[in-house]
């Protein structure tokens, strides 16, 4: 075997050994400079699988009072349900478990949409610190150090007077 051969072997080889890297490479996150909480851009190559989740609204508090059938939860106020970074968390949890249910994790999430309704106790206005320190447990921890694209924006409401936030999620690997 002559070196170009060898040489054109070799190329070919390597070629092939990267192919599957690159192919499992199927989303790339892009940071902000400097980096900060949320990511600047998510670029989804051809071939991942996407999931959309629909928007998600906190549960009570007490467990329990989550299996209420629904005239019993109509009776339930806006403290069952927490202030806006206890909501945060409990809708982030459900994200978590629907994202489990098909397959997929919290690290697979690009892209969060945020509703934020107005704290009656802030005046009307959202709690847009709360609505962070809840996103703050989910995402850039040790558990999961990824962070997503994210838009949050302030609603007159939502679908119930008692809920502060609700998040829709997209996920892709």
């Amino acid at each position: 075997m002559n070196s170009r051969t060898f040489t054109t072997i070799a190329l070919a080889l390597a070629t092939l050994a990267a192919e599957p890297a690159m192919a499992q490479t199927m989303v790339v996150r892009h940071g902000n400079t400097p980096p900060g909480l949320i990511l600047q851009g998510v670029t989804v190559m051809p071939g991942a699988t996407m999931l959309f989740l629909s928007g998600m609204l906190a549960s009570p508090v007490d467990p329990a009072k989550a299996k209420l059938p629904p005239a019993q939860m109509a009776t339930l106020t806006m403290a069952d349900f927490g202030d806006t970074k206890t909501q945060t968390i409990s809708a982030l949890a459900k994200i978590k478990a629907s994202l489990a249910a098909h397959g997929f994790a919290m690290s697979d999430i690009i892209k969060l949409t945020v509703f934020v309704a107005g704290d009656p106790k802030l005046g009307g206005k959202m709690d847009f610190a709360g609505m962070n320190d809840g996103f703050k447990t989910a995402f850039g921890t040790a558990e999961n150090p990824a962070t997503v694209a994210r838009s949050t924006v302030q609603v007159a409401a939502l679908a119930g007077p008692n809920f502060l936030v609700e998040i829709e999620a997209t996920a892709a690997k």
